[in-house]
This record gives structure tokens, sequence and C-alpha cells, in this order.
């Protein structure tokens, strides 16, 4: 198994529970009574000219390095993000290899303005009117872990509940089924699901293959303003950063300084093109 395959697998075990306890009918009443979503893709939208969004995580600790930062209160830490300069607000809510809880959530939908994306393994429907349920405005969407119906009707749900997907790809096809799906976020990871090993050129590889008019997002491998520069450079509209901010002492002046970077990155590129 890889461990994509291995996530999966707790994800639904965890989703059964959870359905077990709350039905999907009670769910869904839920979502449709919860306060109106936040337009992602209009806050996103913003890096299509000449600045750069910061998809800010809140990320206790990843299959891939283990513990990154304890987080006793999300919600403080999401307001800084805000602070700083975030568009989006990413809340990890899967618990076993990530650390995160349906709780984190919550906290940070109620210490923030901005729109929230619930990032987990979206497998079945449930969890997107769970989302909506518990204010997310965003969810994730992982091509890798999808069939091409399962991608077309998560999305076709998503947009019936007023919310945006981050339509999540990591190879050439992955692409193509995301533009074919008519996603209109695409989250291109440079982090190869099956070794979690990091290859940064990966989004200069796929990004050009997104139309225009699509917000293209560069995840993972983000440690310093550089990184920031190059995924700009290569045509990002936004970048998503979990550990870099976590781990720093200031976030919100970290995600200053990257959107800053990505400014002068963008505007450099358009200078020469011109």
């Amino acid at each position: 198994m890889t461990v994509l395959d291995e996530i999966i697998e707790g994800v639904r075990e965890d989703l059964a529970e959870r359905r077990r306890v709350r039905p999907l009918e009670d769910v869904r009443a839920a979502a449709l009574g919860s306060r109106p979503p936040i337009d992602a893709f209009e806050a996103l939208g913003a890096g299509q000219g000449g600045s750069l969004a910061v998809i800010a995580e809140v990320k206790r600790s990843s299959p891939s390095k283990g513990a990154l930062a304890d987080i006793p209160d999300p919600a403080a830490l999401a307001a800084s993000y805000e602070r700083g300069g975030a568009a989006v607000i990413s809340v990890l809510t899967e618990e076993r290899r990530f650390g995160g809880s349906l709780a984190d959530l919550d906290a940070v939908r109620d210490a923030v303005d901005i729109p929230v994306l619930r990032k987990d393994f979206t497998v079945d429907e449930y969890q997107i009117w769970e989302a909506r349920a518990h204010g997310a405005d965003v969810v994730l969407l992982i091509v890798a872990a999808l069939t091409d119906e399962q991608l077309a009707a998560f999305l076709a749900l998503t947009h019936q509940l007023g919310m945006n997907a981050i339509v999540e790809t990591h190879t050439e096809d992955e692409v193509r089924r995301a533009v074919a799906a008519e996603a209109s976020i695409i989250g291109v990871n440079v982090r190869n699901l099956k070794t979690l090993e990091i290859d940064r050129g990966v989004f200069a590889r796929l990004a050009h293959l997104v139309p225009s008019g699509t917000v293209v997002i560069a995840e993972s491998g983000v440690r310093d303003a550089g990184d920031v520069g190059d995924y700009a450079g290569s045509g990002a509209h936004a970048v998503l950063v979990g550990e870099a901010l976590v781990r720093h002492n200031d976030p919100a002046a970290t995600i200053d300084a990257f959107r800053q970077a990505g400014r002068a990155a963008r505007t450099a590129g358009a200078g020469a093109r011109g």
C-alpha cells in the first residue's frame, strides 16, 4: 500500500464511526442551516493580478516530518495568519497522521473572517456536507484518491453548497483530469504521495498545463521566501504553506514576506514577458 492508501484506509474507518454517531441527514440539516460560505475563488483570484495569495495552514504534524508544532490554540494561530495577510486558512482535520480535528475547524472558523479550507482526504460526500456543517468554505479533492465520476460528483456537490474545491494534482495525467472536470482551482502538490519526497521542479513542469482563468496553487516544499518566489515565477497564483509557518515565531511577518516575494517575482516575470 502507498502512504495515500494507508491514510485513506484510516480516514474511512474514522468516517464510519462519525457517521454512526451522526447520520448524514443530521449533517445535511446542519450544513443547510449554517452561515453562507465565503467565496475562496475570489479571495485567491487576487493572485491572478500582480500579487500572490497565501493559504496558511494550521498543521500539527505530518507523515513525512512527524510532530511539527503543539498548537494549543488554533484560533489564535489562525488570527495571526489573517493579520499577516493570508487569503485562506487551511485546517487539517485528519486525526491519525496530522493530529487535526473538526474541533480545530470550528475554533478557526469562529476566529477569522476569511475563507477556511477543511483539508482532509475526501472520499465520501458525507465529508463535504460535514465540512459545510462546520463552517468550511473550501474542501480538498485529491485526484489520485478519486475516480473521474467521484471527482465530478464531489465538485457538483461542492458548488451546490456554494463552496469551492481545491482539486489537488501530482502528475500530468491528474492535471488533465482536473481540467476535464472543469475545476476552477487546481493545486499542484510537489510531494510524491508514494515516497513523500519533494521535487519543487514538478510545479513548473505541470503549471503550464492549467488553462488561464483557473487559480493555480503551489503546494508543499515552501521553506522560505525564495521558494515562494520560484513558485510565483513559474505561474503560481497562490501557495499553500504549513510547516514554515507553524515553526516560525512570527507567522504573520512570514506571510507578509512570502506575499512580497511572490509579488516581486510575478512583477519581474511580467516585465520580462513585456
